[in-house]
């Protein structure tokens, strides 16, 4: 048992006991939550290749396959009752990839798709009322979870907060000035912030305090760090 902020959570390699729910950390930099049957991912910036095209910068398309990849294989493997996107699902205007997206989410008819809404999320009204994905303006409450897109302030006693927006990133160093830098799950206080789930994205390098918890995602594992960690 760890205390973390004002919670005692149990703790093992790829997933917290929190309040009697499991909360299942995937190497795929999305959360399950299995006794809700209820998955979260943050930060998929879709259509940001086409944007930068249309800015004259030739990012091919392809760079966001593996999105969909992984995707895919979260909603044919866990069969989750509803996705909660946490915000930047679509990285700016309407673009053609939009309605990619759609089609997509489509094929998976046994799950319902929210959004809650983010800063990037700016497509008018009229287009997400068509599609797939029911609209989420305001922070939700799901049993003990808080769910947003930016970190709350202030905080709900008795609730975690999960969120999405910063992107977070450790620096591991290792010998011989080796160093890497991966994505990871990222808690601290009364807030759980996810992995930005899009290949595009890039990563905010955290400065993880004491207390705070930390798993890196490397390849297919997701791996538990301790603050100001090295490699080697």
């Amino acid at each position: 048992m760890r205390e973390v902020g004002n919670f005692k959570v149990n703790l093992k390699a790829d997933f917290v006991d929190f309040n009697g729910f499991s909360l299942m950390l995937l190497p795929e930099k999305a959360l399950w939550i299995k006794e809700l049957n209820i998955l979260l991912i943050a930060d998929l910036h879709f259509g940001k290749a086409a944007h930068f095209r249309k800015s004259g910068i030739p990012i091919p398309e392809p760079v966001h396959e593996t999105d969909f990849k992984r995707l895919e294989k979260l909603h044919q493997t866990i069969r989750p009752l509803h996705t909660y996107f946490l915000g930047d699902l679509f990285h700016s205007v309407w673009n053609e990839q939009w309605e990619v997206l759609n089609s997509f989410l489509l094929e998976f008819s046994e799950t319902e798709f929210h959004l809650v809404m983010g800063n990037h999320d700016i497509l008018p009204p009229s287009i997400y009322h068509q599609s797939v994905l029911k609209i989420h303006k305001e922070p939700l409450l799901i049993e003990s979870f808080a769910l947003s897109h930016e970190p709350l302030q202030p905080k709900t006693e008795g609730v975690l907060n999960i969120c999405g927006h910063l992107h977070p990133g450790i620096l591991l160093r290792g010998k011989a000035r080796q160093s890497v830098r991966i994505p990871c799950f990222f808690w601290s206080g009364s807030t759980l912030i996810l992995p930005s789930f899009g290949n595009f994205t890039g990563l905010a390098l955290i400065e993880p305090k004491e207390d705070d918890l930390i798993w890196g995602i490397s390849g297919e594992k997701v791996i538990p760090i301790l603050s100001g960690t090295s490699i080697g």
